[in-house]
């Protein structure tokens, strides 16, 4: 079974302003923990993505990566953007082409 390589998204200062609005009021949906990145943690953000698009992520204390890092390696797994990293949170995006229109993040 061949996976299907999706395109890691460029983002413009505007969308990145606007995402980081949304992303605002998000709850965390991942956290990255003493295992760092795992299989099944890339899993669920793929998950999570694909239903959603923008996800936060929390980086905990116990995570063995320094958090640029942890959360760079974890969004090119992912093959999403890193939105912004502020302090122990995170934002990353992927679009979805298959999602309903309603539930698109439009710029």
């Amino acid at each position: 079974m061949a996976t299907k390589k999706i395109k890691i998204p460029q983002l413009s200062g505007k969308e990145i302003r606007h995402l980081k609005g949304l992303g605002h009021h998000l709850a965390d949906l991942a956290m990255i923990g003493k295992e760092g990145i795992t299989p099944n943690l890339v899993k669920a953000v793929q998950d999570n993505l694909k239903a959603h698009e923008l996800v936060k992520i929390r980086i905990q204390d116990t995570c063995p990566l320094e958090r640029k890092d942890a959360v760079e390696q974890l969004a090119t797994a992912a093959s999403a953007a890193v939105v912004q990293i502020l302090g122990k949170t995170a934002l990353i995006y992927r679009p979805n082409p298959d999602l309903d229109e309603d539930r698109k993040i439009t710029f």
